[in-house]
């Protein structure tokens, strides 16, 4: 079978998130095996006493977690790099201090522990994908500015036709990010199902119910895609962006 390669747009953004529910890291690069993005989603703190589905400490609980700056102290070797994490009053803790642990319970009012995972504790898939053009849509339909970092996102593509939710109409194609050897190929699986995790704003933790409610009335309550590795490799910022067409 003889594949089609169409230029789509350009890498603008991309992030990591070490800790389930705190701020991401804008990288410049990276490599995305079969779990995703390298140091993407290893850790989460879990609530001790919660046997659900579902246990883990998120800003639902705690909005003012994604105002805590999880970082990597060795950026060659991120799956085995100590993970410091800077809290908005300052100070900067070992991710498994017990100080951490403190306020971290404090703030629930109830006992905390954390994990970490090494395929990472995702919600669903482990790549995640949006446009430039989505997120400027989406302000404009909520009547307030917000950023990628509202939404959590992996990969942020700015399209070359500027057209909102373009990553939609990728759906069930695979994506290439440049033209090397070693460049992620992704296949885009499905729409994203928002939850009041958008509401809060990652600069101040502030709640904005008005960004869910936009979703949910007007996109069906989804925002951004889904997708898997099909091929492990980088991703660069500035990497021209191709759609796959068999």
């Amino acid at each position: 079978m003889i594949e089609e390669f169409v230029e789509v747009g350009v890498v603008k953004e991309l992030y990591r998130f070490p800790v389930k529910s705190m701020r991401g890291e804008a990288l410049t690069e990276a490599f995305a095996f079969w779990h995703g993005f390298a140091g993407d989603r290893r850790y989460a703190f879990v609530r001790s006493e919660n046997r659900s589905g579902f246990p883990w400490l998120t800003g639902r609980e705690i909005p003012q977690m994604l105002q805590f700056a999880p970082r990597f102290t060795d950026l060659s070797d991120v799956e085995n790099s100590p993970l410091v994490v800077d809290l908005p009053d300052g100070r900067s803790l070992p991710i498994d201090a017990p100080e951490l642990n403190e306020v971290l319970a404090a703030a629930y009012g109830k006992p905390v522990h954390l994990i970490k995972i090494g395929r990472g504790a995702f919600d669903s898939q482990v790549i995640s994908v949006m446009s430039t053009a989505t997120v400027a849509e989406l302000g404009k339909m909520i009547g307030t500015a917000v950023t990628p970092l509202r939404f959590r996102q992996n990969i942020i593509i700015e399209p070359f036709d500027d057209q909102p939710f373009v990553e939609e109409r990728w759906l069930d194609s695979s994506l290439v990010f440049g033209s090397h050897d070693d460049s992620l190929r992704i296949r885009l699986n499905r729409r994203i199902q928002r939850c009041v995790m958008i509401n809060i704003d990652p600069e101040t933790a502030v709640k904005e119910p008005n960004v869910l409610k936009t979703v949910a009335q007007s996109r069906q309550n989804c925002a951004g895609v889904h997708s898997s590795t099909e091929r492990p490799g980088m991703i660069r910022v500035g990497a021209v962006v191709r759609l796959v067409r068999a």
